[in-house]
């Protein structure tokens, strides 16, 4: 609980518009977009500027009171929810592109401001922002850097961490730590920028981020490559990339998530078949036209049963945010949808493929699966009723399996989503004990009193999850 006399120095700091300990303005703010993870903070606070920050952090810091930094909640491993109880610190005032620089091809931004509004703006400038998670419309950058958001366009381009170059954040003790530059070469020291990007909120607040920008691609083209097998379209993403091309987008849907995002985007998308693989290469025309023909030679010679290629930007823009809405499509199927993204290597994704669907039917799961399959990165979206008990101690046991398959096959329990609660009890899988312990001196180091994101990465001793051999 904040005291009476905690909650009248807070309201002086940040205004008594921006603090709320009402029971409806804690509820909004107990949950993100996981499912079955809720807890009610005792307040929301949103800061104007990084100066009420650092006094807010303070002030918290001193009595060991919570702080959880969200954006707009977009979150899928329970990473903003407030399971310790405490502050949520809200970043709806902090939303502002501070400059956009062209000749460093950078832009400056608060933490606060929405990923899609950020990326028009650049390209307004004839600048261009690769990093494209599905949750672009509304999730924010501030979050991105946080969870080291990927998206469709990671194959080729790489992920948030590749474009972030400078942050400035607020530490738990309150003081304020400026991180790289506006720099092609900076080794002065550790890398604290890198450090900060993906850590969840669990070391620093961030306040400002300045991100690379790179000039726009010429042409791109799309198209889409249909299947009745399901690992021939799996081993065609092994192939295209052994034939050293890489593309911007390549990305797998098999037949449940197929039917559920043509269901809801109603383009024209084939349902008849077991998979697809959406494609698209940007570049020099010259370079974009010649990839795409070997990708459909390699797509025909592993029995893909019709290659299509887009005939129109329009139907190209139409496939592309089709595939973003796979998650949306598919959550209006069953009450609870769980939506997860264990990594492999790519020469592995056939494999984990096969897997995924054998381990939906030991326990009579419905598991779609889709994902940005050129890296390696599947979404397994299992659709069940959180009501049912029996059900979900079953999906429990078939991610755990998941995630088991991943690490065997050299991958990773999460590729861009995160750790936060959800994935904790897994992390020491993927880390091993000294890992783990390595992790926790950082965290100790920065945040002695533990108020950064608590319960985040790191699972309680009694919840630890045991490996199977």
């Amino acid at each position: 609980m904040i005291s009476k006399e905690i909650k009248e120095k807070l309201k002086q700091i940040c205004g008594p518009e921006n603090y709320d300990d009402t029971n409806a303005g804690r509820l909004v703010y107990s949950y993100d977009a996981s499912p079955q993870f809720q807890a009610m903070p005792d307040a929301v606070v949103a800061p104007r500027n990084k100066e009420e920050i650092t006094e807010i952090v303070k002030i918290c810091n001193a009595h060991k009171i919570p702080i959880v930094p969200r954006g707009s909640g977009s979150n899928l491993c329970a990473g903003t929810c407030p399971v310790a109880g405490g502050i949520v610190l809200l970043f709806k005032h902090m939303n502002k592109i501070l400059e956009i620089d062209e000749e460093n091809l950078t832009v400056t931004v608060q933490p606060g401001v929405v990923t899609l509004d950020m990326i028009k703006a650049v390209e307004a400038k004839g600048l261009f922002y690769p990093p494209d998670p599905s949750s672009m419309k509304i999730s924010t950058i501030g979050g991105n850097i946080n969870e080291n958001s990927g998206g469709l366009r990671g194959l080729k381009y790489g992920v948030t961490r590749d474009y972030v170059i400078a942050l400035e954040a607020v530490l738990a003790n309150g003081e304020v730590i400026k991180t790289g530059g506006k720099l092609a070469k900076d080794v002065a020291g550790y890398d604290l920028t890198r450090l900060l990007v993906g850590s969840e909120g669990t070391l620093a607040i961030l306040t400002e981020a300045t991100l690379k920008l790179v000039p726009m691609p010429e042409t791109k083209k799309t198209m889409l490559a249909l299947y009745q097998d399901i690992e021939a379209c799996a081993q065609t993403v092994s192939n295209i990339i052994a034939n050293k091309i890489i593309p911007t987008t390549l990305e797998f849907l098999d037949q449940p998530t197929l039917k559920a995002v043509e269901d809801f985007a109603k383009i024209g998308l084939p349902t008849n078949v077991k998979a697809v693989l959406l494609i698209e290469q940007d570049g020099p025309e010259e370079v974009v036209e010649r990839d795409i023909q070997k990708i459909a030679e390699i797509c025909r010679a592993e029995h893909a049963v019709d290659v299509q290629v887009a005939q129109s930007a329009e139907h190209a823009e139409a496939l592309m945010t089709a595939r973003r809405t796979a998650l949306s499509a598919l959550a209006r199927l069953k009450p609870t949808t769980i939506l997860e993204d264990a990594t492999v290597p790519r020469s592995e994704i056939a494999k984990m493929v096969v897997a995924i669907n054998e381990i939906a039917e030991k326990y009579g799961l419905n598991i779609g699966t889709f994902g940005h399959a050129g890296d390696g990165n599947l979404h397994p979206t299992c659709l069940a009723d959180i009501r049912d008990k029996d059900e979900m101690e079953r999906v429990e046991k078939a991610f755990a399996e998941i995630f088991q398959k991943a690490i065997e096959l050299g991958g990773t329990i999460t590729g861009e989503h995160g750790v936060g609660v959800a994935k904790a009890p897994y992390l020491e899988w993927k880390l091993g004990k000294t890992g783990i312990e390595v992790m926790k001196a950082i965290k100790n180091a920065l945040d002695p009193n533990q108020i950064l994101n608590p319960g985040k990465a790191f699972a309680k001793e009694s919840n630890r999850v045991v490996m199977t051999n």
